[in-house]
C-alpha cells in the first residue's frame, strides 16, 4: 500500500503551500517508495467536493490527514494516495517518452 510521505505545493520544500495559478492546481507529492513529482490536479477537480478546490485559496488549505496519510481539504475531499501515485508515475513516462 501506497502512503504520501509529504508533499512540497508548487515544488518548494516547505510543507503545506499549495502552488495554484491560473494555469493550473499543482502540488508536489513524495511518496513512501521514494516517488515522488509534481502533479496538476486542475482536470480532477469535477464534481460537487471536489468543485470548491476549483478556488485558489481553498486549494491551498490542503494537508495530509495523519491516519489517512494522503492530501485532504477542509471540505472532506481527499485523493487515493494509490490515485495521486500514479499520476506521478503517469507524469513521469511522458517525460522519458519526451526525452
Amino acid at each position: 500500500m501506497y502512503r504520501l510521505c509529504n508533499f512540497f505545493p508548487g515544488g518548494c520544500h516547505a510543507s503545506h503551500h499549495i502552488h495554484s495559478s491560473r494555469t493550473g492546481h499543482y502540488i508536489t507529492l513524495q511518496f513512501n517508495d521514494g516517488t515522488h513529482g509534481e502533479v496538476n490536479l486542475s482536470a480532477e477537480l469535477t464534481g460537487p467536493i471536489f468543485e470548491e478546490l476549483q478556488d485558489s485559496e481553498t486549494f491551498k488549505q490542503a494537508y495530509i490527514d495523519p491516519v489517512l496519510r494522503t492530501v485532504c481539504w477542509p471540505n472532506g475531499a481527499d485523493f487515493a494516495p494509490e490515485f495521486l501515485r500514479s499520476l506521478v508515475s503517469e507524469k513521469q513516462v511522458v517525460g522519458q517518452l519526451k526525452s
